[in-house]
């Protein structure tokens, strides 16, 4: 009991260092674990790595907020196109900005769990049913997303093209002679790690001065927009393939909540919501309906070699202790963020970060004995994909086609 208590307190650490440097994406650091798996599992039991990747990604989906709102602010002229976030630490109200995302995920995990039941006894059931028709589901969620999420007619079409070709990329990858944890290594350090921090490197940042107080109300809208995210997140880990992007847009429609105007607040607590919400929900899905539906989820799978009843309760008492502990570690680190930023380097952190993840690529590819030059191949081609939503100003979500397509190939029963 003891290892896999600290299992949960170093993986909800491993959280704090891959939500707080940006740039690395949970699905990246559980590459790392997992390609290291054979060589960990003669030291440490399949469960302490379960525990260890479970309570990483929770920890990473509330501290991620932190870097994302204090790091590459936009100037005040923009401040109507940016996120909720922003928004609100840009009128100095970054604290409390902070304490939105942490009670968010927090409040989204404990619904998750207690409609855990309801979902244990009805989805089975629903999942055999709607089961010959997920790839219809899949393929329907994506037209509405990229229609929503898109400007006018070009960005549409953009949309368009980048989900398709990334889905292309991502079939090729997974079908390739190279082990899944290395595709996934390179395919996730590429599109969304490597390019994101290559195109912040020529932000401009400018943080205003940060208000010392902050209110927090929970009131109506707010508790609604816990629920929302917890049950947004929870058909997000259903469904194969689907992001946070997603999912922050169905609970967006659950909660009628928005990400202009007075709703702000609200639409951040149901978006950090979703991300905490799908981190337990997308292993969960493993037990109920026997499939993994997110990277982390794969990697555990993997290592335990199915999810029994037993490894249920045990990843559900995780859940809860990391998210207690993150809930406070996101509200203390961020105020500490809020004091302190203007004295960080950011892009001495980012150069190291982008040459740490590249290093990292060749040398996984290179102990499994891979193709170098095609794993380098798949990492440029990631990163120049990563870079493209940036400078043609669309949603980066739609590169989440290089899950999402293969996941609808295989429901279709095409190969």
């Amino acid at each position: 009991m003891f290892d896999l208590i600290l299992a949960c307190i170093m993986g909800v650490f491993g959280g704090v260092i891959t939500g707080l440097i940006p740039g690395i994406h949970v699905n990246t650091a559980g590459a790392f674990v997992f390609s290291a798996s054979p060589f960990l599992l003669y030291s440490y039991s399949p469960e302490v790595l379960a525990v260890f990747l479970l309570s990483m990604s929770i920890s990473h989906a509330l501290l991620e907020f932190i870097p994302s709102m204090f790091l590459g602010v936009p100037e005040e002229g923009t401040v109507l196109s940016v996120m909720p976030g922003h928004y609100l630490l840009l009128q100095g109200r970054g604290k409390e900005a902070i304490r939105l995302v942490s009670i968010g995920g927090f409040g989204a995990m404990i619904v998750t769990i207690l409609l855990l039941p309801v979902f244990m006894v009805g989805l089975p059931v629903l999942y055999g049913f709607l089961k010959p028709f997920i790839w219809i589901i899949l393929s329907g969620t994506v037209v509405y997303m990229i229609y929503r999420l898109s400007r006018d007619f070009k960005s549409l079409i953009w949309s368009s093209i980048l989900f398709i070709f990334s889905g292309i990329m991502g079939w090729t990858a997974l079908n390739s002679p190279l082990s899944s944890s290395v595709s996934l290594l390179c395919i996730f350090s590429g599109l969304f790690g490597v390019s994101t921090l290559l195109y912040s490197l020529s932000e401009k940042s400018v943080m205003p001065e940060q208000n010392n107080q902050h209110r927090l109300e929970l009131d109506e809208d707010i508790l609604r927009s816990i629920f929302a995210g917890g049950i947004a997140g929870s058909i997000l880990g259903f469904l194969p393939g689907m992001g946070p992007a997603q999912g922050s847009l169905l609970a967006q429609e659950l909660s009628g909540a928005s990400d202009t105007g007075r709703e702000r607040e609200g639409f951040l607590v149901a978006m950090s919501g979703v991300n905490a919400s799908d981190a337990l929900f997308s292993l969960i899905a493993i037990y109920i309906i026997g499939n993994p539906r997110s990277g982390i989820a794969v990697y555990i799978n993997q290592i335990l070699q199915g999810l029994d009843f037993n490894h249920l309760l045990i990843m559900i008492f995780s859940a809860i202790t990391a998210v207690s502990i993150s809930l406070v570690l996101c509200i203390k680190l961020g105020d500490f963020f809020s004091h302190s930023m203007q004295k960080i380097n950011y892009e001495k952190i980012t150069w190291f970060v982008i040459c740490f993840m590249s290093l990292l690529v060749i040398l996984f590819g290179f102990m499994e004995g891979a193709n170098l030059i095609f794993i380098l191949l798949i990492y440029i081609t990631a990163i120049s994909m990563g870079l493209l939503p940036h400078y043609l100003d669309i949603n980066k979500s739609h590169l989440m086609g290089v899950l999402i397509v293969p996941a609808i190939v295989v429901y279709t029963g095409i190969f």
